[in-house]
């Protein structure tokens, strides 16, 4: 019985993700598990949060001098 596609693993896209975002060569992403991976991007994802609003001060003062 053939694979289910639905069910495959996009290993394209997880590579893609490694030797992009990770800057690891594809040694390190083929000998990885995949817990490796999810540790990587778990930690990789650390640094994409989202920057704190800028305080009422802050966006006063932008308002000022940016009044458009």
């Amino acid at each position: 019985m053939p694979p289910d596609p639905s069910r495959s693993v996009p290993l394209g896209r997880y590579a893609a993700i490694a030797l992009g975002a990770f800057g690891w060569s594809p040694e390190t992403f083929w000998t990885a598990t995949p817990d490796d991976f999810w540790a990587a991007l778990d930690s990789h994802h650390a640094g994409w949060a989202a920057p704190a609003p800028p305080a009422r001060a802050e966006l006063a003062a932008l308002m000022v001098r940016f009044p458009d």
